[in-house]
């Protein structure tokens, strides 16, 4: 299956064994009907299921966009790909009813989209585009840590909108990572120090399984909150646990 020449998506983060699209959700009439198409019965009955006629055309959008690239990196087409889900939720490809070893997640808010694509599982990517006008603390004191609490509370201003994002595509990104969904409560972890202080990447483990190292990045720019994470392997760390490679930083 072919992209077409009026594709939504582009390139938009890249290394050696990482490739992030950035997705255009913006409004566009004929772009959602080429996506909604594309999609399978299943996935029709789940875009039917959405109230808010915004949210239909993103998830459209970007589930195609996920299919049509899936399909050119399997080299199949768009009848034999369909999807599976894991405990909590989380979406594998197969194709032909086989289950397929690609890696990718994918991410969506208000008019973007960002889809990963990795050589390895344990993928995660969140996207948030910042919305002011919240209670921020109290959201917080929900889903953040101490120190992220203390963080958010000295904050002010357009700060604290960024950081109250930027922890969350963080947070969401390491559990999206893990694969468990939200039945690990968000504030049970926090993120790294160094990037809490505002650094753009750190090592990162979860309390209850300290034997699993992640690589934790903070994607973010002035359009929106994002984040990366990815699970690092024995080679990646050696047996001392320092870092050795993280596979595809960006």
């Amino acid at each position: 299956m072919t992209a077409g020449s009026d594709v939504w998506w582009s390139p938009w983060r890249e290394a050696e064994d990482l490739l992030i699209l950035h997705v255009d959700l913006r409004p566009h009439a004929e772009r959602h009907e080429r996506a909604f198409a594309l999609l399978d019965a299943p996935e029709k009955a789940r875009w039917n299921r959405f109230v808010v006629k915004g949210a239909r055309h993103q998830y459209a959008l970007c589930r195609a966009a996920l299919r049509i690239n899936l399909c050119e990196r399997l080299g199949c087409s768009n009848r034999d790909l369909s999807f599976g889900y894991l405990e909590h939720g989380k979406p594998y490809a197969e194709v032909n009813g086989a289950r397929s070893s690609a890696s990718f997640n994918v991410s969506h808010s208000g008019e973007h989209g960002l889809i990963a694509f990795a050589s390895r599982d344990g993928l995660g990517v969140d996207l948030e585009v910042r919305t002011p006008g919240r209670d921020f603390d109290g959201i917080g004191s929900c889903v953040y840590g101490p120190q992220e609490r203390r963080a958010l509370s000295a904050a002010s201003g357009p700060a604290k909108v960024d950081l109250f994002y930027r922890l969350w595509s963080m947070k969401e990104a390491l559990i999206k990572a893990l694969g468990t969904g939200f039945s690990l409560s968000p504030a049970r972890f926090e993120v790294p120090q160094p990037m809490l202080e505002g650094g753009r990447s750190a090592l990162f483990r979860f309390p209850h399984r300290p034997s699993d190292p992640y690589w934790l990045e903070d994607l973010g720019e002035a359009r929106f909150a994002a984040a990366r994470a990815c699970r690092l392997t024995a080679a990646d760390t050696g047996t001392s646990g320092a870092l050795r490679s993280h596979g595809g930083g960006t």
